[in-house]
């Protein structure tokens, strides 16, 4: 789809803003040390198995999602490409910024928090229609092919990851359980809410 690869100015700027929110929720969940996203779990796990660092692992295990786009007539697009470059430095750059949480309070709230946000930078950066990332595109395929709601395809997809990464040795925490149950509902939230008002593309 050529309009995925030659996004109006509008819809380049929704696809950057949202898909550097996302990285700041994920920095989020990181820095509140109560547990990562699934799939840092299951990356984390296949580092331990393999000569792969967290990073490779991570790289290497969007790849083989995106094979499973292929039966799901899924198409990548330049959000797709952006998705793994924008969220990784802005994670960085957030991780770099936010100062120590010492307080259990405080560390719940940035979880919680972080769960939100990266909610709303998926329903931005989703409703930009400059293609999916890898997790993402999944979800909306089979959304698509087989009508499941979206929270419920998301929230199994993330469950999944986080139990196979726990089985690999990955690290789990509470945040991490949190994050596969409530980030179906927090994307779809974000999509709905953002999806009227979403940048239009090129005719």
């Amino acid at each position: 789809m050529a309009s995925r690869w030659r996004p109006t100015p509008r819809q380049l700027a929704q696809v950057l803003i949202g898909l550097w929110i996302f990285g700041m929720g994920e920095a989020l969940l990181v820095a509140s040390e109560l547990g990562n996203s699934p799939w840092t779990v299951l990356a984390e796990g296949v580092s331990k198995h393999t000569p792969l660092s967290i990073g490779g692992a991570t790289l290497a295990i969007g790849a083989a999602v995106l094979l499973c786009w292929i039966p799901l007539s899924e198409r990548p697009g330049l959000g797709t490409v952006l998705n793994s470059i924008v969220i990784g430095i802005s994670i960085d750059v957030t991780l770099e910024l936010l100062p120590a949480l010492d307080s259990l309070a405080v560390r719940w709230v940035a979880a919680l928090a972080g769960i939100a946000v990266v909610g709303l930078g998926s329903g931005l950066y989703l409703t930009a229609a400059l293609g999916p990332g890898p997790r993402d595109g999944l979800m909306t395929g089979l959304h698509a092919r087989n009508g499941w709601p979206l929270a419920a395809v998301r929230t199994g997809i993330e469950l999944t990851a986080v139990t196979a990464g726990f089985l690999l040795g990955g690290t789990v925490g509470v945040g991490s359980l949190l994050f596969a149950l409530l980030i179906g509902h927090a994307v779809s939230f974000g999509v709905r809410r953002i999806e009227p008002y979403a940048a239009a593309g090129r005719a």
